[in-house]
């Protein structure tokens, strides 16, 4: 009888190692590798875009980053001051400004100006009226009209979002949510009328990624430009400079 070559000793035959590599765990970088959706969102999938609006946003008063960078915002009451508009212009300099309807409504054409140099306008509600306690329906209509208001005189569709008072409840969140809302924004410091930074947790001191309120829902806007560039001159001072919070959250 004819023979077939002989094997190396301990040598398993071909049609068996098959099965048993299909049996092994995956390996590490299997295990991580993201699937295709993922990479779809990564990359502004349509679908995973729309989905993103119904996600619970996170509420934020601080930023989690290393760069020498902090935020600052307003809330209605930067169109009063003429000379603001300029100052923005002259420094180019990345606000975000929370616009309220029926505050800032006559001033839309003024802000929409600053835009290319550095503004960003998103919602702090149709009518300011603090939500906390609001049914849904009611805090949907505050937040989606809005959106509505910002997306057909900018076309900007807003992901930033500033509850009046800086008061919200779970119902907030979801009304935000379901307009398209990815973050609530809160503050961790503070720029009151006379000038000085005051905090409302921590250290009395500025931190890279700290988010500022310039006089949020002050009655008036006396000096805001004075104040604004005596702030802009202590981040200077402690090795920061003003980031885009939209490229942020």
């Amino acid at each position: 009888m004819r023979r077939g070559r002989s094997r190396p000793p301990g040598a398993a035959p071909a049609a068996l190692l098959l099965p048993l590599l299909l049996l092994l765990p995956l390996t590490a970088c299997d295990r991580l590798a993201p699937a295709p959706a993922e990479h779809a969102a990564a990359a502004g999938d349509p679908a995973q875009d729309a989905d993103r609006g119904r996600r619970t946003p996170s509420v934020v008063d601080h930023v989690r980053t290393d760069d020498p960078v902090v935020f600052l915002t307003y809330d209605d009451s930067a169109e009063r001051d003429p000379a603001f508009a300029g100052l923005v212009r002259e420094r180019r300099l990345p606000v975000t400004l929370f616009l309220t309807d029926t505050v800032a409504g006559p001033a839309y054409g003024d802000l929409a100006r600053l835009r290319p140099f550095g503004a960003s306008l998103q919602n702090h509600t149709l009518d300011h009226r603090s939500l906390r306690g609001l049914p849904y329906a009611g805090q949907r209509a505050e937040i989606c009209g809005q959106q509505t208001k910002l997306r057909s005189r900018f076309g900007v569709r807003a992901h930033l979002f500033r509850p009046p008072h800086g008061t919200y409840d779970t119902t907030t969140l979801r009304a935000a949510a379901d307009c398209g809302i990815t973050a609530l924004v809160l503050w961790r410091a503070t720029l009151d009328a006379d000038g000085a930074l005051t905090y409302t947790r921590g250290e009395p001191r500025l931190h890279p990624g700290d988010i500022i309120a310039v006089d949020p829902d002050h009655p008036t806007a006396a000096n805001l430009t004075a104040r604004t560039e005596r702030l802009l001159d202590t981040i200077e001072e402690q090795g920061l400079r003003v980031g885009t919070l939209e490229n942020y959250l």
